[in-house]
């Protein structure tokens, strides 16, 4: 399995749209080499590290095919005519949710990167496509993309090949981990154990599930998708 980049994007922390929030999901196609070390590409930044960045969400991926679903609910917004309306760090075409497994590991140009953990879409994205309803739009449909921790360092650009060099976890695409997570119900309590134990999965990830499991409860959203 191998896909091209398409693009590569960083952005800065700036003012989101009409609200008084900084963010970093404004990001822009570089075409000259960029570091990425394992909290992420030189010149990328994320306005809250409390819950953007880090070791286990170093990259976020997300698939350009996407868009004409996108296209579909909002209409010919000018966001989706480019890549980077998603906040993402990498564009390709050939590699969805369906496609992509836990842990799975990749070469990336000089780099080596894993899948950790797909992406909770949160109220920033509602104000960044001018949709109130966009986060929770994202995750029923299961369209989020997922991130990347960094195995090795090294220099990555735009044109470079994502190539498949290991799938320790076949039987977990990402398409199931998220069904798992984004599901309401407590008869998921044997699968929810399942996931817990896979060890490339983000710890985050892990715990949420283990915290269902002694709880018998799924966590409430709202805050998340609604701000």
């Amino acid at each position: 399995m191998r896909v091209k980049l398409e693009a590569v994007l960083v952005g800065q922390a700036a003012p989101l749209a009409e609200t008084p929030h900084l963010s970093g999901i404004h990001k822009t196609p570089v075409a000259t080499p960029l570091w990425l070390s394992t909290e992420g590409l030189a010149g990328d930044e994320q306005a809250d590290r409390r819950v953007h960045g880090g070791p286990e969400k170093a990259v976020h991926h997300y698939p350009r095919e996407h868009y004409r679903h996108w296209r579909e609910y909002l209409g010919p917004l000018p966001l989706l005519d480019s890549p980077g309306a998603f906040g993402e760090n990498l564009s390709t075409t050939g590699l969805t949710e369906e496609h992509v497994c836990v842990g799975d590991v990749f070469e990336l140009g000089e780099a080596v990167v894993q899948v950790s953990q797909g992406r909770q879409p949160c109220w920033k994205l509602n104000a960044r496509l001018g949709h109130k309803g966009a986060a929770r739009l994202m995750q029923d449909m299961g369209k989020t993309g997922w991130y990347y921790r960094v195995l090795k360092p090294g220099f990555v650009t735009g044109g470079d090949e994502l190539v498949l060099v290991d799938r320790p976890e076949p039987d977990w695409p990402l398409s199931r981990v998220m069904g798992l997570l984004f599901r309401r119900d407590p008869g998921l309590a044997a699968a929810w154990a399942a996931a817990a134990e896979l060890a490339p999965l983000a710890e985050s990830w892990k715990r949420t599930f283990r915290r269902r499991i002694e709880t018998g409860a799924v966590e409430d959203w709202s805050k998340r998708l609604e701000g």
